[in-house]
């Protein structure tokens, strides 16, 4: 059954409004051409992503041959962060096996391990240039609706199915993000939260929760899926790593509670988690609780000028949530 809508107020939309995205005019014209040489033609029109909080170039470019494709970039020098992300991403999207739903790794400029033929890349050290398959779809609609929300869960659990065990051997959560309970320290001293002190011993527990054997995506949120009629795809497969198959879950399921959906009839009912223990549902949001509160009060990023009221949006919701569970009074 699709979740429902809990009683109370619905809180505000979360912010969905894309980074200063660099643009597809702004990449060096020989980078330009390149790019035109693998996709096949030349490119006649960019129309850049309006979702998401990086300020790489993310774009779908229509060649000349009415063929489109979707278009990463970042500058190694400029962008070093993101290059780097995206590097990551090609090399997760090249090992995913078939039948996992996601848009598809197409080609690469700038990833030398990817290089076809073990040649080498002019572009190696300047730019990361990824190519992928372009899926005629857009992220579902905010605020999130029942349906939607089940028809995303139910692809996730068949991601995880298929991704489990992980393909390959991908670090643990715990090893790629084991210091997230370590937030906590700075939203003690900045925030006073009633029971704050127990949430953050819960999130000590973190590493021990969220152990698992299935290759999962860490940044599940709604502008990371594309909801079609009849399927949905995950995209932006950058922090893969070994951890617990309902993890996703939680993380897309903050969205929703922040939308005023019953996310805790979610949990209890939907497959993904099933054989999840309701204490290291817990530990999961105790701990995102932290990360994004910290997160949400550093200064803002000029680049991505939306991703602060996001995390604080965020942690909010999952302190609500966590809040509604251990009935605890939030404030």
């Amino acid at each position: 059954m699709p979740p429902t809508s809990r009683t109370g107020p619905r809180r505000a939309r979360l912010p969905r409004a894309t980074a200063v995205r660099l643009a597809w005019r702004m990449l060096p014209p020989e980078l330009r051409d390149a790019v035109a040489e693998r996709c096949g033609a030349p490119i006649v029109d960019a129309v850049s992503a309006e979702t998401g909080f990086t300020p790489g170039m993310a774009s779908v470019l229509t060649a000349a041959d009415g063929s489109r494709h979707f278009v990463k970039a970042a500058s190694v020098r400029a962008q070093a962060e993101f290059a780097a992300a995206y590097r990551a991403e090609s090399l997760v999207l090249d090992r995913m096996p078939a039948g996992v739903a996601i848009p598809r790794l197409q080609w690469t400029l700038g990833v030398p391990e990817l290089t076809p033929g073990g040649l080498g890349d002019r572009w190696e050290g300047e730019w990361v240039v990824l190519g992928i398959e372009h899926i005629d779809a857009d992220p579902p609609p905010r605020p999130w609706s029942p349906t939607d929300l089940q028809r995303c869960l139910d692809a996730l659990h068949a991601t995880a199915v298929a991704l489990t065990p992980a393909p390959w051997p991908a670090p643990t959560l715990a090893q790629d993000l084991g210091t997230l309970p370590d937030h906590w320290r700075y939203v003690l001293r900045t925030f006073a939260l009633p029971h704050g002190r127990e949430a953050a011993q819960l999130a000590r527990g973190f590493a021990a929760a969220t152990a698992g054997r299935t290759l999962i995506h860490t940044d599940m949120r709604d502008d990371n899926l594309l909801l079609g009629p009849d399927a949905v795809w995950s995209c932006d497969w950058n922090w893969a790593v070994q951890g617990a198959a309902w993890v996703d879950a939680v993380s897309l399921l903050l969205g929703a509670a922040a939308d005023g959906l019953d996310a805790d009839a979610v949990v209890a009912t939907h497959p993904i988690f099933t054989g999840a223990d309701p204490e290291d549902v817990d530990v999961l949001l105790a701990t995102l609780t932290g990360y994004f509160l910290a997160a949400g009060d550093r200064p803002e990023a000029p680049t991505s000028p939306y991703l602060r009221a996001h995390q604080r949006a965020l942690g909010e919701a999952a302190w609500e949530w966590l809040c509604r569970r251990r009935g605890w009074p939030p404030e």
